[in-house]
């Protein structure tokens, strides 16, 4: 129950997957029918944080569109712990390896495809590099695993940390606009003033 999102403008037809977490074949070929229906060009592959459920379909994806995957630094020694991971906290079974990084991206870089781009946003705590992507035209954050309606990410993981979770959000994501439309990385999407107003943890 992970939300993979895929962005792309209408323009050029180029686009971007956020957190390909097509654990099945069938998740996958919803992906991959919707690219080639909307005949859209896959330009990145990029990663909000490398949690099993958000990395599991990065190798399909890599090798379908020739994109490699790019996520934060700090995040990267989670791809080594991928199938002790997937058997411990997940019960699946991942005999084959993580797909490795193809490139790193940190605080303030952007995204760009097509007429279109994404800032990143570095907001540690669920994860140690959890990223979330702001589009400032279209209005609308990709916070990934660091901001829920009405909850915020787990940071009982390897290198959470709930303070810092906590002022990121505050001194990062809710000074944003409060009508920016927030994408989950599960579950339904909330605003940034929603957050503000009624998130029990502030």
């Amino acid at each position: 129950m992970e939300n993979t999102c895929l962005l792309y403008d209408d323009t050029t037809k180029e686009g971007v997957i956020i957190d390909a977490g097509c654990l099945t074949q069938k998740e996958q070929h919803t992906l991959s029918h919707y690219v080639a229906n909307e005949k859209i060009t896959v330009r990145r592959l990029i990663n909000t944080h490398l949690h099993l459920d958000h990395v599991c379909g990065n190798g399909f994806a890599a090798r379908t569109y020739g994109v490699e995957p790019e996520a934060h630094h700090a995040d990267e020694f989670l791809l080594r712990q991928f199938s002790a991971y997937a058997a411990e906290a997940f019960g699946v079974d991942r005999t084959d390896p993580a797909q490795p990084l193809g490139g790193y991206l940190q605080e303030g870089d952007t995204i760009s495809f097509g007429n279109e781009t994404l800032t990143a946003i570095h907001v540690p705590g669920h994860s140690p590099g959890s990223l979330c992507y702001y589009s400032a035209g279209a209005g609308v954050l990709f916070a990934g695993d660091v901001l829920f309606r009405g909850s915020i990410g787990r940071t009982d993981l390897p290198g959470g940390n709930y303070d810092q979770l906590i002022d990121g959000i505050t001194e990062k994501l809710f000074t944003l606009p409060d009508n920016t439309v927030v994408y989950c990385g599960h579950g339904q999407n909330t605003t940034i003033g929603h957050e503000k107003v009624y998130n029990p943890y502030f």
